[in-house]
């Protein structure tokens, strides 16, 4: 589609407004293959609902618990593509999945709880759990025949464990969850009497080979336990809106996160301008989402491709996310040492893997995101793999 070829991508205005280890913050020259955020202007309907509404003139308070066009657009959209069924009473719009998770954490733990994360996973995991005073017990996420191994999970839990944390799909192995494995889990918090975080802000990017099965499709009757994220920065573009929610099934523990969102006193909340361009989302944008992630499938084919072709380095086919995880292990080096030999010498710039962004699991591999146009995508391999012969014809 036109919407995702080279001319869509506005480097004047990434150079000025993309940050977070992106264009607005590498030097002039630098391809960033780097956060996870698209190099695409979001859907024009999208702009236009803000312009609409900023046209009006007035940015008053919005209701405490969220814009009831926007609860039910939420509550229509986890259903039309997931299959969950949510009570529209116990939906929480909320600034970014990232919020939600602190706000989760913070109403369910206490000082001196422990709650399991996976190893490698996305940091923000770890960082909730200890902002409320928890301890993160990190469980080593081995890829076994192309899924995540449970078979040690039961091991890790203890007398002071109170949450399992889920992130599916997986950020930054990009795998889908099995039901067996759901259904593991959800086994596991009933039978120690345990809460479930669960993560599901990469559910959009889910390619053709296999579907997207939520956790909450598993076994209903014990969703009671489940509370959700999902936000939709990923999927539609909008991280600089911080549009996101808090769902579950339980209404008697939701009262407790809205205690901990402080939406109440309006300490906490989402702004205006955040849910009317999550409302044109959900409501107006399914058909850029779609053509969104036509392209990335054929971006992510010829990434791998291009990387196991190359020297020393491999990855899998992700069944999810527009990121891809690629094994660098044969060269001996620090993953950020290796990203900063390419940036330096080969002017791209990557994530790389340890215990800063994903733990010390992913010591030893780095993560590329091709949410961008062939193009720049082909630029920036022919850099890395460049940078990657040199290091391999010293090795």
């Amino acid at each position: 589609m036109d919407l995702f070829n080279n001319k869509a991508v506005q480097l004047d205005i990434l150079k000025q407004r993309a940050f977070n280890y992106r264009w607005a913050e590498v030097p002039d020259g630098v391809i960033p293959l780097t956060a996870a955020d698209p190099d695409f202007g979001v859907a024009t309907e999208i702009r236009d609902a803000i312009i609409r509404y900023t046209e009006g003139g007035y940015f008053s308070y919005t209701p405490k618990l969220g814009l009831p066009e926007f609860i039910e657009a939420i509550q229509r959209y986890l259903y039309e593509t997931k299959g969950e069924e949510v009570d529209k009473e116990c939906i929480l719009p909320i600034d970014s999945a990232a919020r939600g998770m602190y706000i989760i954490a913070e109403a369910l733990l206490t000082a001196g709880d422990e709650a399991i994360i996976f190893n490698p996973v996305d940091f923000l995991f770890k960082k909730s759990v200890e902002h409320a005073g928890a301890n993160p017990i990190m469980f080593p996420a081995s890829v076994v025949n192309g899924k995540i191994d449970l078979s040690q999970l039961e091991t890790y839990i203890t007398d002071k464990t109170k949450m399992i944390c889920l992130c599916n799909p997986h950020n930054p192995l990009g795998l889908l969850y099995e039901k067996e494995d759901l259904r593991l889990i959800l086994e596991l918090a009933e039978k120690y009497d345990l809460w479930i975080m669960n993560d599901e802000i990469w559910a959009d990017i889910v390619y053709p080979e296999k579907p997207f099965l939520s956790i909450l499709n598993v076994d209903k009757t014990k969703n009671y336990r489940i509370f959700s994220v999902y936000g939709l920065s990923k999927s539609f573009g909008i991280a600089g809106l911080r549009a996101g929610c808090i769902y579950c099934d339980n209404k008697v523990i939701f009262e407790k996160i809205i205690k901990a969102s402080c939406v109440m006193e309006t300490a906490g909340g989402i702004s205006s301008l955040s849910q009317v361009a999550g409302i044109a989302c959900l409501n107006d944008s399914r058909y850029w989402l779609d053509g969104f992630k036509q392209h990335l499938t054929e971006m992510r084919d010829y990434l791998c491709e291009r990387v196991n072709s190359m020297p020393g380095i491999s990855c899998r086919v992700p069944q999810a996310t527009y990121l891809a995880y690629v094994d660098i292990r044969s060269f001996g080096m620090e993953s950020e040492a290796f990203v900063n030999y390419l940036s330096k010498n080969n002017n791209v710039y990557l994530i790389p893997g340890g215990e800063k962004f994903f733990g010390s699991n992913s010591e030893g591999y780095i993560r590329i995101c091709f949410a961008t146009s062939k193009e720049i995508l082909k630029e920036g391999l022919d850099r890395l793999e460049k940078g990657i012969r040199t290091l391999f014809s010293n090795k």
